[in-house]
């Protein structure tokens, strides 16, 4: 099976120019008349900045150890409410920037506990993009997207953008009922993202919604006989297509692109949780399987995450927001459903890469 992903928060937009070989900003596509609040957040793409494949790194889980009281990170003063029973929380009263170490690492093991942790009246854009970067390398090495705009000097910063009178994403209903595209971030790469911070520059006033599936609740659901069998089973995850889909669009590819083959029920190191790690934007097919077999098991297991509706959560995004995931356990969806005439969509993503995703023995 070979779904191709779609536009959704992975991506920022790009400007529909053919020549790739052109330093593009979008400031200067903007022109004077830009009314970008942090324009020193625009993304820009360099086609110069080229990168060797990725090298294995030695991950330290954050969460493993922490302290499950959370008095570091749950401050006096601090309130948590749930968004749904099964995932998802919103914090108000905690500073992020501020945190201790063992405040970090109770944040991590949160965010594994809880999947999606939206964080409100953050400091984030006021800090300087470094500063910012530096708190998000505490809990991996930072990410370089392949073929995302970034800040100019800023490479490791995701940038997704889409602003005032951006036709980019305006043909997608042409084609498709629905903007809705579930994936977890770049799970091509050897050691796909895990603790992911997003936050929010510029917003509409009622839209532009991010929607998260709990995927440890959907193998949960799963009967003991088909846990049994996803046991064992690997399957493919391709950047080829994402790539291939940013050179036609005249974007840059900073890094050639790779495939990797992951477990289908992959294990959380800090909670011991086995999760489904499938996705419609990198998932192509079963090891093994025939193609009839290979598309029709992901076909299921697809299908059972997006119709998932009681173990998934929608966040809404505000100035100041900072929405913390856990990318091993989730999978997430941008939802289109906002005129583009009059409001810029402006967010910056932190990508801290983590394990190689393994499997632990089917346990009845």
């Amino acid at each position: 099976m070979a779904p191709s992903a779609q536009p959704d928060d992975a991506k920022s937009s790009l400007p529909s120019n053919p020549d790739h070989l052109k330093f593009k900003r979008q400031i200067e596509i903007e022109g004077p008349n830009s009314t970008a609040k942090d324009p020193h957040y625009l993304p820009t793409w360099n086609p110069t900045q080229k990168y060797p494949p990725l090298e294995p790194f030695e991950y330290v889980e954050r969460g493993k150890d922490a302290d499950p009281s959370f008095k570091d990170l749950l401050l006096e003063g601090s309130t948590l409410e749930d968004i749904t029973p099964s995932m998802g929380s919103e914090i108000h009263g905690v500073q992020l920037s501020k945190l201790t170490n063992a405040g970090k690492d109770q944040l991590a093991l949160l965010v594994a506990q809880r999947k999606v942790v939206a964080f409100r009246d953050q400091d984030f854009t006021e800090l300087p993009i470094k500063q910012a970067l530096d708190f998000g390398g505490y809990f991996g090495r930072h990410h370089i997207h392949p073929t995302s705009g970034s800040p100019e000097g800023y490479p490791e910063m995701h940038i997704v953008h889409r602003g005032p009178h951006d036709t980019t994403f305006d043909t997608l209903f042409e084609n498709r009922l629905t903007s809705t595209s579930w994936h977890s971030d770049v799970s091509n790469e050897k050691q796909p993202p895990g603790i992911t911070f997003l936050y929010a520059l510029e917003t509409p006033k009622v839209g532009g919604d991010t929607g998260f599936a709990n995927l440890a609740e959907a193998y949960n659901r799963l009967s003991p006989a088909i846990k049994e069998r996803l046991h064992g089973l690997e399957a493919v995850h391709s950047g080829f297509e994402q790539a291939e889909g940013s050179r036609k669009k005249g974007g840059v590819v900073r890094r050639e692109p790779v495939a990797s083959v992951h477990p289908l029920v992959r294990t959380h190191p800090a909670t011991g949780e086995k999760a489904l790690f499938v996705n419609t934007g990198f998932t192509r097919n079963i090891v093994g399987l025939k193609k009839e077999e290979s598309d029709a098991l992901l076909k299921f297991l697809l299908d059972h995450i997006s119709n998932g509706g009681d173990f998934q959560a929608r966040v809404s995004w505000k100035p100041r927001t900072v929405v913390v995931w856990d990318n091993r356990v989730t999978s997430h969806t941008a939802l289109l459903d906002w005129s583009s005439a009059a409001s810029r969509r402006h967010l910056a993503r932190i990508t801290p890469q983590a394990e190689q995703p393994y499997e632990t023995p089917y346990v009845k």
